[in-house]
């Protein structure tokens, strides 16, 4: 049962999108009461004009940090879609004590010392640096089609395409600061099929769901970009998250 209380959500975008994704999810939240936070990440989206060889993971981490102490937000579900694991769990061991729960929605959630490199793999990251060398002046990996998150129907792609921007290479060599509240904190994983992330990182996350009796793993049957393809399901999801912790 999900409670009918207001609550908080805030909302962290993967890689090379904005808070902008976010919408159709963030009014059926809305529209269900709730208030919710999309910021974006520096460097990206409207925010994209900050773009600069020098913003890595850790000013993403401080991104999602600032957002919550600014906007005094507290008991709040904590979401994290792909790329977007990595700042949101390295900015739970800052505040942790304000989330309620952590919803990773085909995620990348590092270990401490970890960088998203390190669980993309070798070939994957040989590859995203070679797009940064021959379209990104070696520091920034250009925008990719909606396509390779699973985005088909024209009008979502045509929307999603119109908005991609590039993706600061920093953010994805720079290893992870403390990430161990994020692997004690209550929350759920959300496994997209087809996913569009290496099989290895999501042997990962079932790992985790078999070692953490808090944690719970879920499987979402929709594309990677589950909040443009599939916002009811995503939606649903994230209520639910408010009766864990």
């Amino acid at each position: 049962m999900v409670t009918t209380q207001s609550r908080q959500f805030v909302l962290v975008h993967g890689g090379r999108h904005g808070g902008w994704c976010w919408r159709p999810v963030a009014r059926r939240l809305r529209a269900a009461g709730h208030e919710v936070f999309a910021p974006t990440l520096t460097g990206l989206g409207e925010r994209s004009h900050l773009l600069t060889r020098d913003v890595g993971l850790a000013t993403h981490v401080e991104d999602i940090v600032a957002t919550f102490e600014y906007e005094d937000i507290r008991d709040a579900v904590l979401v994290g879609h792909s790329y977007g694991g990595a700042p949101v769990t390295g900015a739970l061991e800052r505040i942790g004590h304000r989330v309620r729960a952590q919803v990773l929605l085909d995620a990348q959630v590092p270990r401490t010392g970890e960088s998203v490199f390190d669980l993309n793999g070798p070939e994957r990251a040989k590859a995203m640096i070679a797009l940064a060398d021959e379209g990104g002046e070696g520091w920034y990996i250009p925008p990719a089609d909606a396509a390779r998150y699973g985005v088909t129907d024209p009008v979502d792609a045509a929307w999603v395409n119109e908005r991609m921007t590039a993706q600061p290479l920093k953010t994805y060599q720079e290893p992870s600061g403390p990430t161990e509240k994020a692997w004690r904190h209550p929350g759920i994983y959300v496994e997209c099929v087809p996913s569009s992330q290496e099989p290895h990182m999501l042997e990962r996350m079932r790992a985790r769901s078999a070692e953490d009796p808090c944690f719970e793993y879920r499987v979402l049957n929709t594309a990677h970009d589950a909040m443009v393809t599939d916002p009811d399901a995503v939606t649903a999801l994230l209520l639910e998250a408010l009766e864990l912790g």
